[in-house]
């Protein structure tokens, strides 16, 4: 899927990647382009790649070749990790702290001053519903009330590009509808989500186009959609079976 310089958010160019010297590449040649305003997705089965890959483009984890560019920028530049959050699949808070207090700490990390932390931290705590609570220590909070102070921390600084490692695992279906509802919010204003998940009804809400990776390589990429009816199938779970099998996976 190609696509022009100003309308891409993320480019991957021959990207490769191994945990360590003498094991075999992991992911291997990943190239992929990932258009602004998208809602994408990254799949596969256990051990495919996909958090390696998240990992990659967020510069957690370095390439062992090729390059990786946000808005056409390298990742590697101060400036361009400023334009992305990220909401990890583990909890990356304070649990002796409160969310008022949590986000206090991120918003002068990501270089916010004070009365920008004040106001971002109450919009964001009313959104989400914890506005009441914001003066309580999250060890206390149930799982869903914690999802949605990791989503607030992560998108704290207002980023361009949001990557979204499962950021709805272990909650209630009421908190679930609550972040995918304003996950779509986000995206309708601009923001573009880059998403990965093992929920895939959920996945089949959000996202409009996806990749599917096994074994360390891209086995399709296309408009959602496209992809499901292409293979004859009646949505995501369907199509992922199809193409990567109904073997287990550790």
């Amino acid at each position: 899927m190609e696509l022009s310089v100003e309308n891409t958010a993320v480019q991957l160019t021959n990207v490769s990647f191994q945990y360590e010297t003498n094991n075999p590449t992991f992911l291997n040649n990943i190239s992929l382009s990932i258009a602004k305003n998208d809602r994408f997705g990254i799949f596969g089965p256990n051990g495919a790649g996909k958090t390696t890959l998240m990992s990659m483009m967020t510069g957690i984890l370095k390439p062992k070749s090729g390059s990786i560019s946000l808005f056409g920028n390298s990742l590697f530049d101060n400036d361009a990790k400023r334009l992305f959050g990220y909401v990890p699949q583990d909890f990356a808070f304070y649990p002796e702290l409160t969310p008022k207090e949590n986000l206090q700490f991120y918003g002068a990390w990501y270089g916010l001053n004070k009365q920008q932390i004040k106001e971002r931290s109450e919009e964001l705590l009313t959104i989400l519903g914890l506005y009441d609570v914001r003066n309580k220590q999250l060890k206390k909070f149930s799982g869903g009330m914690k999802r949605r102070i990791n989503l607030a921390i992560g998108i704290m600084h207002r980023p361009q590009i949001i990557f979204l490692d499962e950021p709805t695992v272990g909650v209630d279906i009421q908190s679930r509808h609550a972040i995918v509802t304003y996950l779509k919010e986000l995206n309708a204003n601009g923001s573009t989500l880059i998403y990965t998940s093992h929920h895939l009804k959920e996945a089949e809400d959000l996202c409009q186009n996806v990749v599917l990776i096994d074994e360390g390589v891209i086995i399709a990429h296309d408009n959602m959609q496209d992809l499901i009816d292409k293979h004859e199938e009646n949505g995501l779970e369907g199509l992922f079976l199809k193409l990567t099998g109904n073997a287990y996976r550790d």
